[in-house]
């Protein structure tokens, strides 16, 4: 009697377990592994933009697939690319499509917020994105040395230089005399805006003004104080913008000068 009951006991558990896998095969089964589906890798870029790349483009069209790099970098689409193929491709020599001034900020990825490589692009940075002699001096070898044909100036929302001009921080007392100084460069776009409210870095509106107002104001300090650029882009042969750079969403909107 105690070896039928046995019997019976592992006939039941053998039928079990091949019900289970046939509902396993049959993908019946609630909480069963799904088979995984092969995946097609995207390949790493390895090219950079050569010469002729550069010479074909026009500054409009340059300007359009920054903003197409832009909204690959807020889909979280960022384009794959081979750094060790890049870095030995461009050991010939580089061809630039734009310069971006941009400021300081760590939290501003230029190159992956218009996702752009090795190669692709001239960055200056200075806290608050203003000009002066280094930086016009280095926008004049990207464009009318190097080829680039557009120059933006790109400032950010929540910019630290602007919030601090805007709250007349006192940088000389703290024996800071350079950032006094490049504090005093901002100030102009603080008087320029105009506002409702108060003239302080905690009224979001008009901070983020003065920080569009500031990066027009220092394209056009880049106009007088190149000759030379101002040329060029009259003749048509490069572009000269502003640009802010919103934090929270990743989107660049570039403004009409």
């Amino acid at each position: 009697m105690r070896k039928v009951k046995l019997n019976l006991i592992i006939i039941g558990i053998l039928t079990l377990t091949v019900a289970c896998q046939e509902k396993n095969k049959n993908g019946t089964n609630e909480g069963t592994a799904i088979e995984k589906q092969p995946q097609v890798t995207e390949k790493a870029v390895k090219s950079i933009l050569t010469a002729e790349e550069q010479a074909d483009m026009t500054p409009e069209e340059i300007i359009g697939r920054l903003k197409k790099g832009n909204e690959n970098f807020m889909n979280n689409n960022l384009t794959r690319r081979d750094h060790s193929a890049q870095r030995r491709k461009a050991m010939i020599g580089q061809f630039p499509k734009a310069i971006v001034l941009s400021c300081v900020d760590s939290r501003v990825p230029v190159e992956d917020v218009f996702d752009l490589g090795i190669g692709d692009i001239f960055v200056a940075r200075v806290a608050g994105n203003i000009e002066n002699k280094d930086i016009v001096g280095s926008m004049e070898f990207a464009t009318a040395v190097a080829g680039s044909k557009v120059v933006i100036v790109m400032g950010h929302t929540a910019c630290g230089a602007v919030k601090s001009t805007i709250d007349n921080v006192d940088a000389r007392s703290m024996n800071m005399n350079s950032l006094a100084d490049l504090m005093d460069e901002i100030r102009p776009a603080v008087r320029e805006t105009k506002t409702n409210g108060e003239i302080s870095s905690k009224n979001e509106t008009f901070t983020n003004d003065v920080i569009t107002n500031n990066t027009m104001r220092t394209v056009q300090n880049i106009r007088e104080a190149s000759p030379t650029m101002a040329m060029m882009e009259d003749e048509g042969k490069i572009n000269i913008i502003s640009a802010v750079y919103d934090m929270e969403s990743g989107k660049v909107t570039f403004n009409k000068d």
